[in-house]
C-alpha cells in the first residue's frame, strides 16, 4: 500500500518545515507546563505524565495528517483524506483539551477581550458551526474548490480546527467552572453531533458515482497536488495519468464509499466512547449522592 509513496521525494512526503513547526509547538508546551508555570503559577497544578504523552501524541497525529505521509496519501485517495479529517477534527482537539492544564486556559481566556466573544461559546452555536462547516466542506463543488485554491484551503482548515475545538470544549471542558452543560446535557450534545454529521457521511457512502473531481478528474487532481508538490505539477499527468494510478481500492466509487464509512466509524467510535465515559461519571455521581446520609435523619 505505502509503496505508492516511493515515487515521491522525502521533502514532498514529510514536509520538513511543518515538522519543525510542530516540534516548536511541543517545545513551547513543555516550556509552559514547566519553567513558565514554576515562575508565574507555582501553586497551580501542572501537567501529568499522561497529559504530556497525550499532547505529544496529538501533535504527532496532526503532523502526519497535515504534513506527513498521511497528508500526501490524502491527496491521492479519498479514503486517506477522510482518515486525515477524522484525526484532525474528531481526535486531536479532544486530546489537546485533555492534555493542557486548566491554569493555561484560565491565563489565556480570562482577559476582557475574550468576554466580548463569550456568546460564540454557547453550546448551540458551537454545535451548529462545526457541523455546518464540516458538512458544507463535503459538498462536491465546495470540496473541489477548497482543494484547488490553496489560500482558501488553509483558511477553511483553520476555521474547521477552531470550531472543532469549540465543539469539543462543551464535552470536555478543561476548566470545570467554565462548563455550561450538565452530564445529561453533554450526552445529548454528543448525540446531536452524531446526528448532524450523518447526512454528510450518507451523501458520500450512498452516492452511485464519484462526487469529487479532485479524485476522478486528472487535471483537477494535478492542480490539487500542488499543495504537496512545489512547482509545476503537470508532469504528474504525463508520468501517472491521473489519481487512478494510485488507487488500489478497485475504483473511484469504492474509494469514496470506504472514505465515508471510515469517517462514520471513527465518529461513532469517538462519540460512543465519550458517551460511555460521561454516562459512567454521571451514574457514579448520582449513586454517590444517593448513598450519602440524610442530614435530617436521626442515627
Amino acid at each position: 500500500m505505502f509503496g505508492i509513496l516511493s515515487y515521491f521525494s522525502f521533502e514532498e512526503l514529510w514536509t520538513p518545515l511543518f515538522l519543525f513547526a510542530m516540534a516548536a509547538v511541543v517545545i513551547l508546551y513543555f516550556y509552559l507546563v514547566g519553567p513558565y508555570r514554576e515562575k508565574h503559577a507555582p501553586k497551580e497544578q501542572g501537567a501529568s505524565g499522561w497529559q504530556k504523552t497525550l499532547f505529544v501524541s496529538a501533535v504527532f497525529l496532526f503532523y502526519l495528517s497535515h504534513g506527513g505521509p498521511l497528508n500526501f496519501l490524502g491527496h491521492l485517495m479519498f479514503t486517506f483524506h477522510m482518515i486525515n479529517m477524522s484525526i484532525s477534527y474528531l481526535i486531536v482537539p479532544l486530546m489537546v483539551l485533555l492534555a493542557t492544564p486548566a491554569f493555561l486556559w484560565r491565563k489565556w481566556f480570562s482577559r476582557p477581550f475574550w468576554r466580548r466573544l463569550n456568546f460564540m461559546m454557547h453550546p448551540v452555536i458551537t454545535l451548529i458551526l462545526f457541523n455546518m462547516l464540516f458538512s458544507i466542506y463535503h459538498v462536491p463543488v465546495v470540496h473541489d474548490y477548497v482543494m484547488t485554491n490553496f489560500a482558501v484551503h488553509r483558511l477553511y482548515y483553520v476555521a474547521l480546527l477552531i470550531t472543532s475545538f469549540m465543539m469539543w470544549w462543551q464535552v470536555a471542558s478543561p476548566v470545570p467552572e467554565w462548563s455550561r452543560l450538565t452530564d445529561v446535557k453533554r450526552m445529548a450534545y454528543v448525540f446531536a453531533n452524531g446526528v448532524l454529521l450523518t447526512p454528510a457521511c450518507a451523501l458520500i457512502i450512498f452516492a452511485d458515482t464519484g462526487l469529487y473531481a479532485t479524485y476522478n478528474d486528472p487535471n483537477v487532481w494535478a492542480t490539487a497536488m500542488g499543495y504537496c508538490i512545489p512547482g509545476d505539477t503537470a508532469y504528474l499527468l504525463t508520468e501517472f495519468g491521473g489519481p487512478e494510478f494510485f488507487n488500489f481500492m478497485g475504483g473511484v466509487l469504492q474509494d469514496q464509499q470506504l472514505g465515508g464509512i471510515v469517517m462514520k466509524l471513527v465518529q461513532e467510535l469517538m462519540y460512543g466512547i465519550i458517551l460511555a465515559y460521561i454516562f459512567r461519571q454521571w451514574f457514579k455521581r448520582e449513586h454517590t449522592e444517593d448513598d450519602l446520609p440524610n442530614p435530617g435523619t436521626v442515627q
